[in-house]
């Protein structure tokens, strides 16, 4: 393999940056990069050949290329900032739970003609940037989610196209996701990590040589009476067109009522590059009925139980409030019924602004649904009013399955849909009620199967290392992580996960970067969770035989006690499964 430092460099087949040889070895995946020292913010370009059994070489591959993040914390100059605190301009409970969405922008001025440009964005909870009134990429729902207190994610976006000599603005929407957690009903103990807050960089090289950067500093401005008022990935978001600012990331913009940024504390987690896919708009869809059960309120059909929001096109009066609600399945009335959202209110409203036809999707929420409800729509909506965004981690898909049995291809194609809908940067165990967290004990088998379809070995490798950054110091492992519910249950079924995944990519992949950057890890639970054994039998167990089959479908778990399986069988079977792995 060779790496080297300009095209030209290796086109004449010269690793400048490494030349690893003829390696004689058996594995062909996950080899360690042992060439020169990698700097910051640099593209590499690379290419590779095999040899045959006969000792022949292959021709070179095609000339492909990486770039590198900021390698060092010391390359950050950018500063944290924000605002602590709710402000006028928040949605009016926003103390209390909810909050609108900040807006921050910048204007400056670059001298010369750009050859390339970076931005290494963190956006805490959610962000979209903009750079002369352009949204950048297609990612949605960025960076990662992470243990925030030790950990977070930036992104690295490619603005070269966007910039200009001459007067230039970048502005940035900052969203609450998971980093700010009120919620206008907590089911539970949610953690919560702070307000909304950016940390940005702009790495900008010029034809002649020269550098400039721009970055996160006391020289931005902020608002918080933006058109978004409320948006939280479980309730939903409240959009006053009204409240736009057309041009308000454009260089030239009135921002004389906005206030200057504040200088706030990050998080307290160490800075890393997002190592996953990013999740992205992957599919859209039509509805396929329309029914009005009750009069002005109107149920779409997507044909498809499916995650993400819908694309609302609607004409009307100035102020006209729309809202639309999401369920998965329909009461007898052919109304939503949505008493397995539970506290979820999984509800968007659309506030008009009144000028000809407006097309509008949220950007800081998800559901997951089948049937939308429409109320306060002026007029008769149709089928083309909406639109399925279907949204999930952009992960490649290799592999697939038929067969001649129907019923069997529709359970394949249910468990594509129902496993790619719940990839949020973390598997998750669902993605329409109030829970949406990375249970490890529902993946301890399904990370197996799902290996066969989508390529999930960054999506695991990350969410190991979320595992890993919620284990507390005396190897305790939580039962979910990112651990945003802060379940220290001591068992071996869930948190075993630990030793079972990373086992299942090796098989697959070849992955033993993942096993041995968390091996210490695994071993420190180990040891801890030895202090339950009793004569061999491991007797400490939150679950046992989880979500058996109950007498009835209105139940979870069956209250039948001669039909549930021992939880120390369960526990002590898989502590002697997890202790073979290790």
């Amino acid at each position: 393999m060779l790496v080297a430092s300009s095209r030209q460099t290796l086109a004449r087949d010269v690793g400048d940056v490494w030349d690893s040889g003829k390696v004689l070895f058996g594995e062909s995946l996950g080899i360690r990069y042992s060439g020169k020292p990698l700097q910051s913010d640099r593209v590499y370009f690379w290419k590779v050949r095999v040899w045959d059994r006969d000792g022949e070489p292959t021709d070179w591959s095609p000339p492909a290329f990486w770039s590198t993040g900021l390698l060092d914390s010391t390359d950050w100059k950018a500063r944290w900032i924000g605002l602590d605190r709710a402000v006028d301009g928040d949605a009016p409970d926003s103390p209390g739970r909810r909050l609108s969405a900040r807006m921050l922008r910048r204007e400056f001025t670059l001298h010369g003609a750009v050859e390339r440009a970076t931005a290494f964005v963190c956006g805490l909870g959610l962000f979209e940037l903009y750079v002369n009134g352009r949204k950048i990429g297609d990612n949605v729902l960025a960076p990662a989610l992470s243990e925030y207190d030790r950990r977070v994610y930036y992104q690295t976006l490619d603005v070269t196209g966007a910039l200009r000599q001459g007067r230039n603005a970048v502005g940035v929407v900052l969203g609450n996701g998971r980093y700010f957690a009120p919620r206008t009903d907590n089911p539970t103990r949610t953690r919560t990590f702070g307000f909304p807050k950016l940390l940005l960089q702009i790495n900008v090289h010029f034809e002649d040589g020269t550098t400039a950067r721009v970055i996160s500093d006391g020289r931005w401005k902020v608002t918080a009476g933006g058109p978004i008022r409320a948006n939280n990935e479980y309730d939903g978001e409240v959009y006053d067109a009204r409240r736009e600012m057309p041009g308000w990331a454009n260089p030239g913009f009135d921002d004389s009522d906005w206030r200057p940024v504040e200088l706030v504390e990050g998080p307290r987690g160490v800075l890393a590059s997002q190592p996953n896919e990013p999740i992205k708009v992957t599919q859209t869809l039509e509805p396929v009925a329309l029914n009005e059960p009750k009069p002005g309120v109107w149920i779409f059909d997507m044909g498809q139980n499916m995650v993400g929001w819908v694309r609302l096109h609607v004409r009307g009066k100035r102020g006209t409030k729309v809202r639309l609600r999401f369920a998965e399945v329909l009461n007898p009335d052919g109304t939503l019924n949505t008493a397995n959202l539970r506290s979820a209110k999984a509800t968007d409203v659309y506030i008009l602004k009144g000028q000809g036809e407006e097309v509008w999707e949220p950007r800081f929420t998800y559901h997951g649904f089948r049937y939308v409800e429409l109320t306060g729509y002026p007029g008769e909506p149709d089928l083309s009013t909406i639109e399925g965004r279907v949204v999930h981690d952009a992960l490649e898909k290799t592999g697939d399955f038929a067969c001649s049995n129907p019923l069997l291809n529709q359970i394949y194609r249910n468990a594509v849909w129902g496993i790619r809908g719940n990839y949020r940067s973390v598997p998750t165990d669902c993605p329409q009620r109030d829970e949406r967290q990375g249970w490890l004990g529902d993946r301890s088998e399904e990370c197996r199967g799902e290996s066969f379809i989508f390529h999930v070995v960054n999506l695991y490798s990350k969410w190991m290392r979320d595992v890993q950054d919620a284990q507390r110091p005396s190897g305790s492992i939580p039962d979910l992580a990112p651990a945003y519910w802060p379940f220290y249950n001591d068992n071996t079924t869930w948190p075993g996960t630990f030793l079972i995944a990373p086992g299942n990519m090796l098989a697959q992949y070849g992955d033993v970067e993942t096993v041995r950057a968390h091996y210490e890890a695994m071993k420190r639970w180990v040891r801890y969770m030895r202090r339950y054994l009793k004569n061999g039998i491991m007797t400490r167990d939150s679950y046992g035989d989880w979500c058996y089959p109950p007498k009835n479908r209105h139940l979870i778990h069956s209250h039948d006690t001669s039909r549930m399986t021992s939880g120390e069988l369960i526990g002590t079977a898989y502590f002697y499964h997890e202790l073979r792995l290790l």
